[in-house]
């Protein structure tokens, strides 16, 4: 009997081993890629339950219920023709990634707006010594392609800030004519800011919904909401075509 019993451990220990050599070899390969599929810290917040953009990342919205509810605040936004491009400057929205910045959150806490977007979205967050601001690595999940992301500062543009209504758009459709502090803090509010795949925010551009969606298509639904609550929040209008798409992202 104890023989026996010398024997069922060690197959116990050799189908132990086995699955963690398995484990060990797929982690190795993620790990080298420096991206993977499964969120290490989660899939992020929901737009419905960040109203503010104080809370990290932008969660799928995925039940019929939350659809609705997102159909309900793309439906409040209104609509208008975009103007002409002219005299858009990334300058009239003042300096990049400022922290001079009134009436939104995060501004004025003596860290720069890109800074703080990296760590409310980041985990296992590391910071340049003797600073607690500049973030020098990170794990993020990007919600723009739905994969983790080992990012360093000698890689900067592999992870972007995204601007949800590009400062462009907000030109053409009002922002021209507001005052420079307005625009100011539309281009730092961290409701309108996402930091997202460096690609996939180059590929955007100054487009709507209408003409670029994330690739993510778990997230779009999340993305047309959170462009509604900038819309919102800010009074500007959307394109007949950008709301419609918004609305279709929702089941709508």
């Amino acid at each position: 009997m104890p023989a026996r019993r010398t024997a069922l451990s060690a197959a116990t220990v050799f189908l132990i081993c086995a699955l963690a050599l398995a484990g060990w070899l797929l982690g190795g390969r993620d790990h080298k890629s420096g991206d993977s599929a499964a969120p290490a810290g989660g899939l992020g917040t929901s737009p419905l339950q960040n109203p503010d953009g104080t809370k990290p990342g932008l969660a799928p919205l995925t039940t019929p219920e939350e659809q609705k509810v997102g159909r309900d605040v793309i439906a409040k936004v209104a609509t208008a023709a975009a103007g002409p491009k002219d005299g858009y400057d990334r300058n009239e929205f003042g300096p990049a990634w400022t922290d001079n910045v009134d009436g939104v959150p995060l501004g004025h806490n003596n860290c720069d707006t890109r800074n703080d977007l990296l760590a409310r979205d980041g985990t296992a967050v590391e910071r340049k010594d003797g600073s607690n601001c500049v973030v020098t690595a990170m794990t993020i999940y990007d919600p723009y392609t739905g994969k983790n992301v080992q990012w360093t500062k000698q890689q900067a543009s592999k992870i972007q800030i995204d601007h949800v209504m590009p400062l462009s758009y907000d030109w053409q459709l009002g922002a021209a004519k507001w005052d420079k502090a307005k625009r100011v803090q539309i281009a730092n509010d961290p409701l309108n800011l996402i930091p997202a795949d460096g690609s996939q925010n180059a590929s955007k551009g100054d487009s709507g919904p209408a003409s670029w969606l994330p690739a993510n298509t778990a997230v779009r639904c999340s993305y047309a909401v959170r462009f509604a609550q900038v819309s919102l929040k800010y009074q500007l209008p959307v394109t007949v075509a950008d709301k419609q798409a918004m609305l279709q992202q929702c089941g709508g």
